[in-house]
């Protein structure tokens, strides 16, 4: 969202705010807080430097403003995705936690990633369903920023796991004899606890520079969740210090990630175009198909977004909120999808589960 689409949105969600509170009987009960949000982003349109409006004590989320009337059909698909990821994620970590078979280094980052996305769609969904349900736009200051600081942890800690685990898959076709002396537990539990911490220290700084700063233009986030940019714009000091971290942060984690993931996937097929048979390149490809899939759905829709910003300046504000919220929720929702379906060793013990509680 750039600073026009971000000007032009406030303008949009005052005027929104007195038509609602005045031409519609639905939403008269809630008038205190409507006049209240439409005279608030007015004057700090008009002008930033006379409101009275000082440091909150809790921030208001609007949602998807202009798309108000239809919030009960978006939570639909937002539930139904939570819901999957939920149920999808847990099964995961319930078959590899019973299965002894796979207590293995893939199967081991692959519960690290369905651990990482029950947090990242915990942080968000909840209060975002609650929105657009109860109305209930309110949350604390703190809150904001501890979500904020979630939602940005667990993407680059999922950015690592992807890593990890195409390393795993390097070490595992390429030196398949040697991959349980390489990957031991004691060096899967190091890579995991590095990325973790990783995720922890980068965007520590990010809230904890957000938060000292005095926010007195408005308490109004156009958004359904404390998004990082949504937030630090309403502050009445210079933000660029924590852009501009942000900014060299997701490229730091991006290129490094990308880096490697890319020369493991090219030492990968190089070894697998070098096998004798098709039956064993397809078995080959096969070990790695869940995974390439997984990544996907992660860089694929921020790729889509980052695009849609920058290539159109046009694109409505509802529709870059929904795009923002798809992008976080759809790869907790299909990464268990892919590897429940995909992984022949999931699958097989999810189907022995299921056929056993029937009989």
């Amino acid at each position: 969202m750039n600073e026009n689409q971000y000007l032009h949105y406030n303008h949009h969600v005052g005027h929104w705010a007195h038509t609602r509170c005045e031409g519609n009987i639905r939403y008269l009960k809630d008038t205190p807080f409507c006049f209240s949000v439409g005279r608030q982003l007015s004057d700090s349109m008009s002008d930033f430097n006379t409101t009275d409006f000082t440091n909150p004590s809790t921030f208001i989320l609007l949602g998807v403003a202009g798309l108000e009337g239809a919030h009960g059909w978006i939570s639909i698909p937002f539930c139904v995705m939570y819901i999957v990821a939920i149920f999808g994620n847990i099964t995961i970590l319930y078959i590899v936690n019973r299965e002894s078979s796979l207590h293995e280094p893939m199967y081991y980052f692959l519960c690290m990633l369905a651990v990482s996305d029950l947090a990242l769609s915990t942080s968000i969904v909840p209060k975002t369903l609650s929105i657009f349900w109860f109305n209930s736009r309110e949350i604390d200051f703190a809150s904001c920023f501890t979500q904020m600081y979630l939602v940005h942890c667990f993407l680059v800690i999922e950015s690592g796991i992807f890593a990890a685990m195409a390393f795993d898959r390097y070490v595992a076709i390429c030196n398949p004899l040697r991959h349980s002396t390489i990957l031991t537990n004691s060096v899967v539990a190091k890579i995991c606890l590095a990325v973790v911490l990783r995720g922890f220290m980068l965007i520590l700084p990010i809230p904890i520079m957000g938060s000292r700063w005095p926010y007195c233009k408005t308490n109004i986030v156009p958004h359904t969740y404390c998004k990082h940019f949504s937030v630090v714009s309403l502050a009445c000091a210079d933000n660029s210090p924590t852009s501009y971290y942000s900014v060299c942060v997701t490229f730091f984690v991006h290129s490094v990630d990308g880096f490697l993931i890319a020369v493991s996937y090219t030492q990968i097929l190089r070894v697998i175009f070098r096998l004798p048979t098709k039956d064993a390149r397809l078995k080959a490809f096969g070990t790695c198909g869940s995974h390439l899939c997984a990544l996907s759905t992660l860089y694929i829709p921020d790729l889509s977004v980052s695009l849609m910003q920058r290539i159109d300046s046009n694109v409505s504000l509802p529709v870059l909120i929904l795009m923002a919220n798809v992008k976080l929720l759809v790869p907790p929702t299909l990464h268990p999808i892919f590897y429940g379906l995909m992984t022949k060793q999931i699958r097989d013990r999810l189907l022995l589960i299921v056929t056993q509680k029937r009989v």
